[in-house]
């Protein structure tokens, strides 16, 4: 079997990992709400600061710092990685924010339009057309978000934010010339100093967090946000582009049901009509997807 024909079937192993991963990010709410007390921008740092010895660790276990060298002498590399560095830190910035501040809601709404950007954004940069059915789904989304705007008198900005970060970021890390693990290492390493600056900033002027019970919580911000992101990127190569499409789901509905039923975050009239919405678009939108999931793959000799 050739290689193309192996990147076109699902693997139980691929499987796993992915589920994983989703479900990892879907309890990851439950996570920071422990921190909520800490201002966003001290949990990212520390978000940066501890991946840094997981994903490194990672690194020397698989035998892929030579790659990372290579990455790091590399202009055009490290400037494309400087550009998915300061979108993942946005991403995490307004998450962190959104569930601090009970807005979780919010975060599920961001993660639930994303895949729907993510093909418009191939449109307009990428000049991909656009299906009938996809033109459905986006409009039916970008109809629920006109309704919450409406209601609320404003843009719902966390949602939008979460979006457009994590929908950029995904766009670039694809033209990012270097492998998953080494590539978040560098994203890391490069908001490392900024982190670090903060935290030295914070420690010097008396507002850190970094004490009692909190230091351990702040530290295990590096397992949480690595570990997912790891195991996510060895699963995406042992699946279909079309299997990813249907799990990715889970996160954003777990994130959904913990919200209401754990933050008793409220769900008002206009998320009774736009969650609706949404979520009939990306029904729409799975429609091929699925499909294409239950297709038996074509083998290649």
């Amino acid at each position: 079997m050739t290689q193309n024909a192996r990147e076109n079937v699902d693997t139980p192993q691929g499987l796993a990992f992915a589920i994983t991963a989703y479900l990892l990010w879907g309890f990851l709410p439950l996570y920071m709400k422990l921190l909520d007390h800490v201002p966003a921008a001290e949990v990212v740092a520390h978000r940066v600061l501890w991946s840094v010895p997981v994903a490194g660790v990672l690194l020397v276990f698989l035998g892929r710092t030579r790659d990372l060298r290579t990455a790091l002498t590399n202009p055009h590399t490290l400037g494309m990685a400087c550009v998915t560095a300061a979108l993942i830190s946005i991403n995490w910035g307004i998450y962190v924010w959104s569930i601090s501040a009970g807005h979780a809601l919010d975060a599920a709404l961001g993660y639930y339009i994303n895949p729907l950007f993510s093909i418009a954004l191939g449109a307009v940069l990428l000049r991909e057309k656009l299906s009938r059915t996809q033109l459905a789904a986006i409009a039916l989304a970008a109809a629920g978000v006109l309704v919450l705007t409406l209601e609320a008198g404003r843009v719902p900005l966390a949602a939008i934010g979460l979006t457009l970060s994590w929908g950029f970021y995904a766009f670039f890390k694809k033209r990012l010339p270097v492998g998953p693990n080494q590539g978040f290492m560098l994203e890391v390493l490069i908001l490392t100093p900024p982190a670090l600056g903060y935290l030295v900033y914070a420690s010097v002027t008396g507002t850190t967090n970094f004490q009692g019970v909190d230091v351990w919580l702040l530290m295990g911000c590096g397992l949480v946000t690595a570990v997912p992101l790891i195991v996510y990127a060895n699963g995406a190569k042992l699946l279909r582009l079309s299997t990813i499409g249907i799990l990715q789901y889970i996160a954003p509905t777990m994130i959904f049901l913990i919200a209401v039923f754990v933050f008793g975050e409220e769900f008002g009239r206009a998320r009774m009509i736009a969650f609706p919405m949404i979520w009939a678009a990306l029904v729409i939108y799975s429609i091929p997807l699925i499909r294409n999931w239950r297709s038996p793959a074509k083998t290649l000799a």
